[in-house]
């Protein structure tokens, strides 16, 4: 850290020389990424599940895509299956898609008479389309519509769908961009008390994520990344830098107030909150680095960017705003009104009579009753995750106006089954001689009507070439519902696979829950060793890493209660503009609990961080967490304030799961900077007093030998 403070001292112009050009750079290769990137229905699906090696082997066996991405819905005034009119209509949508370049093939009532092609009532009735690729579904749909005006002919299907997604996750974040960053300048303007420090934290946040754009656009060309990463990079982007951008500049006017110049003042701020920002970038970056385990497309994009970004927001901090601190040099606190800059000046100064010391020596009093009560306030709120239920990644998560929401919710309401939702079975056997299903084939048929019986209507097999044959079975109700997914895992133990393999739409959920349920003990190994490990070298305890997974466990825990009740449940539907949707998408869930996990480390870090810096003065623990709470409390709260408009501007999506995202992790976020880190970590630390900084001999000879202290404070800095 001191050879840091040198560089930026000696050479603060060629840094940011070198800083802007890069910006540059990185501005113009990062940026389009937003509309490079895409979302696909197997960026939720792990490549080796069965699921997607039914569709590989039926797209190897006829050279077409496996299933029906486009959906036509067609209304009629009489019964499709006896209206001559309505008949002729659905053939006319067909011959209009099939005109269509890229065109594989097409089903409609007329041409098959399949009695779940057509609704109950016989008002409507169905065309499923098959196109080379999803763009080419798109591009169909596009041509067609204007052809079809004033039909009432609807677009659904997947494909449909996952395009509608992508555009929405783009114009929602440019919404989102616009939203916060007004909100944040002004909180900014407040919390750092001038103009010119408030736009440090978005100089930061900016850099970083216009660093890990030009990197994921570098990655993708060898692993394809999910358009959702963007999302995810432009929040955290925003949230770490001013996290840091805060840490920093107040340290560096903490120790301006206690007397020190420019060059001591600004190499005690990266002895101590430097090395604070670094612990937390690598922490907050392994935390999510854990999501690569996944095999899921969604997952491991988000374990990179969000990787990446805490990185870039850690180096730029360290590299680049030291270099701008002695570039501006008092100018730091240019517009700043002069009630501000008092107000400034009083906080940089260490003091027994703030209310966060006041806070922590109330807590101190009774600091198990503190405890026990705030914990048992939390679990109460955790509750409601007990009864948490799981929904796939549809058409459902768009908005209730969505053209392909709508169609997929006439399916499920109208129609006796999803037609465009099957479960595919595929056996490998030889093919037919004369035109008749093989023996083997023929009794796996049968074994599968015996396990489906009344839950699926089936369908014959047919041979779709190179010894593959397909036996589409037709679900009852919703595809994801209990009863299907038992059906097909029953259905997987008729064969082994590959033989036999299983698949559909009911498959796709079933694999999904299991590559999730494969690999998450290892991601929560991962992110355990990291958050304990990085803990354990900063503060050389082994108490205060058990303490600091329990309380995110606990923070994790309540967040996931609190969209049960929002989400699931349906209440404040009408405040956040929603429509329920019977659960909780899961490998969002998965990146929610993560990403809530590392930020509380984060917070965690900081709090932690200081208590020690003023324990390793002489001061008892009880004082020092006084201490060390009245220092970072307002900092704490103020970053996650800040934190919470920035990824809680993902609030306004209409993606039902980005929503979901920018709802609970600002609610856990917050949750942790206040209940949890003013609270219940104050008291069980007071509680245990000078027990906290226990560890075994062996590992306190290793904390010697690796560890990074903060270093001494001198006693001109507060403590």
């Amino acid at each position: 850290m001191e050879f840091l403070a040198n560089f930026a001292m000696g050479r603060s112009r060629r840094i940011l020389i070198v800083a802007g050009m890069v910006f540059l750079l990185a501005a113009v290769v990062g940026g389009p990424i937003v509309t490079l990137f895409k979302s696909e229905n197997s960026d939720f699906q792990d490549p080796a599940s069965q699921n997607q090696q039914v569709l590989k082997a039926i797209e190897h066996a006829t050279g077409q895509t496996a299933t029906f991405g486009l959906v036509a819905l067609v209304p009629s005034a009489g019964d499709a299956r006896s209206d001559l009119a309505a008949q002729r209509e659905s053939a006319r949508v067909l011959a209009l898609l099939a005109a269509q370049p890229d065109f594989e093939r097409a089903i409609d009532y007329p041409s098959t008479h399949l009695s779940e092609l057509v609704s109950s009532d016989g008002h409507q009735a169905l065309v499923l389309a098959a196109f080379a690729k999803q763009e080419d579904s798109i591009r169909a749909v596009e041509r067609v519509q204007p052809q079809l005006a004033g039909s009432g002919v609807r677009f659904g299907g997947n494909d449909v769908a996952f395009e509608e997604i992508n555009k929405t996750t783009s114009s929602d974040l440019k919404r989102a961009e616009m939203l916060a960053f007004p909100i944040l300048l002004l909180l900014s303007f407040w919390v750092f008390r001038g103009l010119v420090a408030a736009a440090l934290p978005l100089l930061v946040g900016g850099f970083a994520i216009v660093l890990t754009f030009i990197l994921l656009r570098l990655i993708d060309q060898f692993a394809g990344i999910s358009v959702f990463a963007v999302n995810l990079v432009t929040g955290m982007g925003l949230g770490l830098g001013i996290d840091y951008s805060l840490f920093v500049l107040s340290r560096y006017r903490e120790e301006l107030a206690g007397g020190l110049d420019t060059h001591a003042a600004l190499l005690r701020t990266l002895q101590t909150a430097g090395r604070t920002v670094l612990y937390s970038s690598l922490t907050v970056a392994g935390a999510l680095a854990s999501m690569l385990v996944f095999p899921i497309r969604f997952l491991y994009s988000m374990g990179i960017g969000g990787s990446i970004v805490a990185l870039a927001a850690g180096a730029v901090s360290l590299l680049v705003l030291p270099a701008v601190l002695v570039a501006l040099g008092p100018r730091i606190n240019a517009l700043s009104p002069k009630r501000l800059r008092r107000g400034a000046a009083r906080t940089a100064q260490s003091s027994e009579q703030g209310a966060w010391y006041r806070l922590a020596r109330g807590v101190m009093r009774r600091p198990g009753l503190v405890a026990l009560v705030t914990a048992a306030v939390l679990l109460v709120a955790a509750l409601p995750s007990l009864r948490m239920a799981l929904t796939p990644a549809d058409a459902h998560v768009l908005p209730a106006s969505s053209e392909a929401r709508y169609v997929a919710e006439t399916l499920t309401r109208d129609f006796p089954v999803d037609a465009s939702q099957t479960i595919a079975i595929v056996a490998r056997s030889a093919g037919p001689p004369s035109g008749t299903v093989t023996a083997p084939v023929a009794a796996i048929a049968m074994r599968a009507r015996q396990i489906a019986g009344a839950r699926a209507t089936e369908g014959p097999p047919r041979y779709v070439g190179r010894g593959v044959w397909e036996i589409e079975l037709q679900p009852r109700g919703v595809e994801a519902a209990p009863a299907n997914q038992a059906l097909v895992k029953n259905l997987r133990t008729i064969g082994p696979a590959p033989a036999l393999l299983v698949g559909g739409s009911t498959g796709w959920f079933v694999d999904q829950k299991a590559a999730i349920s494969a690999h998450l003990p290892l991601a929560l190994l991962i992110l355990a060793a990291v958050t304990a490990g990085f803990l354990f070298l900063m503060t050389g305890s082994l108490v205060l890493p058990v303490i600091a997974l329990l309380m995110n466990l606990l923070t994790v825990a309540v967040a996931a209660g609190l969209l049960v009740l929002i989400f699931q449940d349906g209440n404040l539907d009408g405040l956040f503009g929603f429509t329920p949707i019977g659960g909780l998408e899961e490998s969002n869930l998965v990146l929610l609990f993560i990403l809530a996990f590392a930020m509380s480390t984060d917070y965690g870090v900081f709090l932690f961080g200081r208590i020690k810096e003023a324990h390793d003065t002489g001061l008892a623990t009880r004082d020092a967490v006084a201490y060390g709470l009245e220092r970072t409390g307002r900092l704490v709260t103020a970053a996650a304030l800040l934190f919470c408009v920035a990824l809680g501007a993902f609030a306004t999506s209409h993606i039902f799961f980005v929503k979901q995202l920018g709802v609970g992790v600002p609610l856990a976020v917050a949750i942790d900077a206040t209940v949890v880190r003013a609270l219940l970590v104050p008291a069980l630390i007071g509680r245990m007093g000078e027990f906290t900084w226990w560890a075994p001999r062996p590992l306190r000879r290793l904390h010697r030998r690796i560890g990074l202290s903060e270093g001494v404070l001198p006693q001109a800095s507060g403590a």
